[in-house]
């Protein structure tokens, strides 16, 4: 496999962490970085929108250091994966089903770079939407631990009749390459202040955020366009109506959460079957991102899973 830029210096990752290209099956080319382990197998990890593989650095020390092996992605049409629009700074996606062919170039990376089985799946925000379409499709890992999926989209209530309606009348007038309304015209972390901020209580980790943002702003994205908010509302409904899968699953969920449905995500998980859902006080969005009592308990949870269902 090609080797692929990465920059470990803002990543802050384990020292033997490397990227690869990787192209998907309709020739849209993605990359993916891998950090060796233990013994454990290996985590396959699913970042949000808007993220790259440098942003789980730190991550990836931790999942190491309990004894796995670690391979991110970096999504169609974000990170240093092929943009998909004149404006490379627009979030965008033809179909949400796409990201199924991410996933499966994902797959054929780790056998290539013959990433030990057994294999989990860890996936945050956006990645746990495509992650929960990729269980239903019978993805080969043995059980995954979630952050804060979005499997429901915060849209306001009374917004919520309209929306639909608004954004497939703009993809017909042909703005569904356009930004979408009401969403930011900036990289997040480079205008919003750490007081207030959506993502993190933890100042040390939104720093961390900030100074990978400043220092490689083509690795980063502004809001999404017409069609992916299009998109993401119709996926979301869509998995919304489906019996959860048969994986073991835990779900981490702060509290305080202002960017996905909550509420989705608690029914989801009450109708889960082998699933658990952890509640976390005074946490924002970013459960591995947060201050370091939270981090420890999430990677904590995921390491007695996947343990658990190691076979």
């Amino acid at each position: 496999m090609e080797k692929a830029p990465f920059y470990n210096d803002v990543a802050k990752g384990p020292a033997n962490g490397a990227a690869y290209w990787v192209t998907a099956s309709d020739g849209v080319r993605l990359r993916v970085a891998y950090w060796p382990g233990g013994d454990k197998g290996t985590v396959l990890l699913f970042p949000g929108r808007t993220e790259f593989v440098e942003k789980y650095g730190r991550a990836a020390a931790s999942l190491t250091e309990l004894g796995y092996h670690v391979l991110a992605i970096d999504w169609r049409g974000q990170g240093l994966a092929d943009r998909l629009l004149d404006d490379p700074m627009l979030g965008h996606v033809e179909n949400f089903s796409d990201y199924q062919l991410d996933v499966a170039a994902m797959v054929s990376a780790a056998d290539s770079l013959k990433c030990p089985r057994p294999r989990f799946l860890i996936a945050h925000s956006m990645g746990g939407c495509i992650a929960l379409r990729a269980l239903h499709e019978g993805m080969p890992v043995k059980a995954v631990a979630f952050s804060a999926p979005m499997w429901g989209m915060s849209v306001a209530p009374a917004l919520r009749p309209f929306a639909v309606p608004i954004l497939r009348t703009l993809n017909m007038l042909g703005k569904g390459h356009t930004r979408a309304p009401g969403t930011d015209g900036e990289t997040y972390v480079k205008s919003a202040a750490f007081k207030g901020n959506t993502l993190t209580t933890d100042a040390d980790m939104y720093a961390y955020m900030q100074r990978q943002a400043a220092q490689h702003p083509e690795m980063t994205l502004i809001g999404p366009t017409v069609n992916w908010v299009r998109l993401a509302l119709a996926e979301t409904a869509a998995l919304q109506k489906m019996t959860p899968p048969k994986y073991p699953a835990v779900t981490f969920l702060g509290d305080n959460e202002r960017i996905v449905n909550s509420n989705v995500i608690k029914d989801i998980m009450s109708r889960w079957k082998r699933g658990e859902l952890k509640i976390i006080a005074g946490a924002e969005h970013e459960i591995m991102m947060e201050k370091p009592k939270i981090r420890a308990a999430f990677f904590a949870a995921a390491d007695a899973l996947f343990y658990n269902n190691s076979r």
